[in-house]
């Protein structure tokens, strides 16, 4: 299997002076989803977790809605198309073809087939998926509020706003990784009362989402209506989106969320929270899910 760090040597400059020394970053590298042996996406990962991260991608891309829709997920060897007349999107995309990958039999965990239970036609999606993926709009905002398999729960779970603001730092203490490179998002599934269910890192923030997504989606937790979704990064469309399919009604952000973000939150009803940082928070829709917010002031 991959590493998730590797280490290089770099040129460090403080006041004191420089000093060359070797550094721990976080492993990037491309990892091609296929279904039924045919590719469909391309996608820039961190190594690890990558069955649930497919799982909780084709859920968010409405391809499957429970995990007993895929029959296997296997990697694929270098030479291994996986099924006939399977295409090598990585080649297509113009990512080199490492020793490895050149050796007929030798696994590179690159690349990663899906068998489907009921075969489902799939046009192939020639991009790449980068780590600052997303771009969306009103056809997106509909199609998401139309298709998803698990509407959001009404009122659903409360919370109270104390316990949501230790949240990210639970998720912190988890992120193992990120201790070590300082170069990872995290993501977090936290039940009402504050505990952790599943905690996973990526270098993509919607990779690390699918993560956990797909983890609960094969722990039978899906729709996910008692669980809270927390993020290390800001809050984008694609992550309200996947909270969204995967029936989580409440979303927090330590950082912003996005317009389009706060759009489908309104338009779903679920509960998006940003700037959840200390004891503070913004709430952007459906704030009857937290317990005793007191309304001091107001202001447009």
């Amino acid at each position: 299997m991959s590493r998730v760090t590797a280490r290089r040597r770099t040129l460090r400059i403080t006041a004191d002076g420089q000093v060359r020394r070797p550094d721990t970053l976080a492993v990037e590298e491309p990892l091609e989803l296929r279904v039924d042996g045919e590719a469909l996406t391309v996608t820039m990962r961190t190594p690890g977790n990558d069955v649930d991260l497919a799982h909780g991608f084709l859920l968010s891309e409405n391809i499957i809605g429970s995990a007993q829709d895929i029959v296997s997920a296997r990697y694929c060897a270098g030479a291994d198309r996986c099924a006939p007349g399977a295409s090598n999107m990585r080649t297509h995309l113009g990512f080199p073809e490492t020793p490895s990958e050149s050796t007929a039999g030798q696994n590179t965990y690159n690349v990663l087939d899906i068998e489907l239970r009921t075969p489902t036609p799939i046009s192939t999606r020639n991009v790449l998926t980068t780590s600052a993926c997303g771009l969306c709009g009103r056809t997106s905002l509909d199609e998401v509020r139309t298709r998803s398999r698990y509407p959001l729960p009404t009122p659903g779970p409360a919370v109270d706003p104390a316990v949501l603001t230790t949240l990210p730092d639970e998720l912190r203490t988890r992120q193992k990784v990120f201790a070590s490179t300082g170069g990872l998002h995290a993501a977090g599934l936290f039940t009402p009362e504050g505990e952790v269910v599943a905690v996973r890192e990526d270098v993509g923030r919607h990779n690390a989402v699918d993560k956990v997504i797909g983890w609960a989606l094969r722990e039978n937790r899906i729709p996910a209506h008692d669980l809270i979704l927390i993020v290390s990064g800001r809050a984008s469309f694609e992550l309200v989106q996947k909270a969204v399919m995967a029936g989580i009604p409440m979303l927090g952000a330590v950082s912003a969320p996005s317009s389009l973000a706060v759009d489908l939150a309104l338009e779903t009803g679920l509960t998006l929270v940003g700037f959840l940082r200390g004891d503070t928070m913004n709430i952007y829709s459906a704030p009857e899910r937290l317990t005793a917010v007191p309304l001091t002031a107001h202001a447009d």
